[in-house]
């Protein structure tokens, strides 16, 4: 059964080892790089919540949730006050195409739903333009991209009333 646990001292050492495959690379950040802008996010005053993704007792992949912005945050998109962010979403090289992403998906909407920061009117995320792959998988959930981007990757939106 697929599950969510938050990064703590025991587990961080089986996810930073987790990547992708070489061709993804550029889609997504490394997974130490992930925790360690998760540290700096808190420190900042921002929230975000990484966590390792678990089938049984086997680690996935790593996904992080986000909310607001921090102090550090220059040219924040509109969107990023106040709503949850997607940040990252990464499911290992040897265990892609087995549906753990979209799982990983609904269980971080899943954590969203309690409102571990409040109310919010979305969840957002962005990619790549040319990660066609995620695309779809977001547009799946009901994910729509709002004609923002946030450096070089296209933002889309999730209405939270909608889940």
């Amino acid at each position: 059964m697929l599950r969510i646990e938050k990064i703590n001292g025991k587990n961080v050492w089986d996810i930073v080892k987790l990547s992708v495959k070489e061709e993804q690379a550029n889609f997504v950040a490394e997974n130490k790089t992930s925790i360690i802008e998760a540290y700096t996010t808190i420190t900042g005053g921002g929230q975000a919540y990484p966590f390792g993704i678990y089938d049984d007792d086997l680690p996935v992949g790593f996904c992080m949730i986000g909310y607001g912005v921090d102090d550090y945050w220059e040219d924040a998109p509109e969107i990023a006050y106040h709503n949850y962010n997607l940040w990252r979403l990464m499911i290992d090289k040897r265990y892609q195409h087995r549906g753990y992403g979209r799982e990983a998906i609904k269980l971080a909407l899943d954590f969203i739903r309690t409102k571990p920061c409040g109310d919010a009117e979305y969840c957002w995320l962005s990619y790549e333009p040319e990660n066609e792959i995620a695309k779809e998988l977001y547009h799946s959930f009901g994910f729509a991209e709002t004609g923002d981007m946030d450096g070089e990757e296209i933002i889309a939106a999730l209405r939270l009333s909608s889940l």
